[in-house]
């Protein structure tokens, strides 16, 4: 059955060439956002629930996490090309999860070097099975297509890349959302992506480390940025202080399992009373809260 799924799944269907582009915002000269929707991954999310894009050069177009099938990767494509003939020659995911990786599919036949960060290969490899038995289910007929592409540039540590009249920084990052968070820095227009290492408005969730995250984000108030664009929610100038809420969050979290563990409470009780201060100011909560506290609990529990 899984065989058949997984073939089913390789299959190119031709309607993704003619797909309706994506709406995208031009935050910065050069510089294009689609905003996704706040939406958890479940049964029928549609693949496009967070921030995709692209920035153009003098030579060439580099699109930043690509969404969560390849219809939503093809539409992103028409809106780049409604915007500019020039080849597409990289492809950068931020990090491994399915609504930001699976539309690469739709970019294969521009040939574009796929960028990563040194580690996103081995984590595409041990979530691929998973990953695509659940896409049917995640995306319905869109999972048509739907290949986990590893990157042809691993990133370790920092490194640049040039579109032609701009070069865009990339920053591998220690575990902190996942063990293989990368972040794009434009120059030319002092933007920050910061894939999942920043979350607006949208509920912080973990699937890294927590502790690391919390290390992490000191890293990224130092880059020199006029704005950033978060993994999901809007697109902001403030970003240092929407890094403070972020922080905050992360924090209340682990002081709160922390708590809980030496206070002798079980899984579930923390479950129901930890960072219950941050209700009410996040979308997602009472969903990404949970599953977050579920994660941290046991490793937490070893300390």
């Amino acid at each position: 059955m899984l065989k058949k799924l997984l073939m089913l799944l390789m299959l190119w269907v031709p309607v993704f060439a003619v797909a309706e582009p994506l709406p995208v915002e031009q935050i910065a000269p050069g510089i294009y956002v689609h905003h996704g929707v706040h939406r958890d991954i479940d049964a029928d999310y549609g693949g496009d629930i967070c921030n995709i894009g692209f920035i153009v050069g003098n030579k060439g177009v580099a699109v930043i996490d690509s969404g969560g099938s390849p219809r939503i990767g093809a539409q992103l494509r028409e809106a780049i090309r409604n915007i500019t003939q020039l080849p597409i020659r990289y492809v950068i995911n931020t990090h491994v999860h399915p609504d930001h990786v699976f539309g690469n599919a739709a970019f294969k036949d521009d040939h574009p070097v796929f960028v990563g960060h040194e580690k996103l290969a081995s984590a595409m490899m041990q979530r691929r099975d998973a990953y695509l038995r659940n896409q049917i289910n995640w995306v319905g007929a869109d999972a048509a297509g739907s290949e986990l592409i590893p990157p042809t540039l691993a990133v370790h540590g920092s490194q640049t890349i040039d579109l032609g009249g701009r070069s865009l920084q990339l920053t591998a990052h220690a575990a902190a959302h996942t063990n293989n968070d990368l972040t794009v820095f434009d120059s030319a227009t002092a933007t920050l992506w910061t894939g999942d290492l920043l979350f607006v408005e949208r509920t912080p969730s973990i699937d890294g480390d927590l502790k690391g995250w919390l290390t992490v984000i000191p890293q990224l108030r130092s880059i020199p940025a006029q704005r950033a664009v978060p993994g999901h929610g809007p697109v902001v100038a403030d970003w240092r202080s929407a890094l403070d809420d972020e922080s905050r969050y992360l924090a209340t979290l682990l002081e709160d399992v922390r708590a809980a563990i030496k206070q002798g409470k079980s899984m579930e009780q923390a479950i129901g009373e930890s960072t219950q201060s941050e209700q009410g100011r996040w979308v997602l909560f009472d969903i990404v809260n949970r599953r977050n506290i579920g994660r941290v609990f046991p490793e937490l529990e070893w300390e």
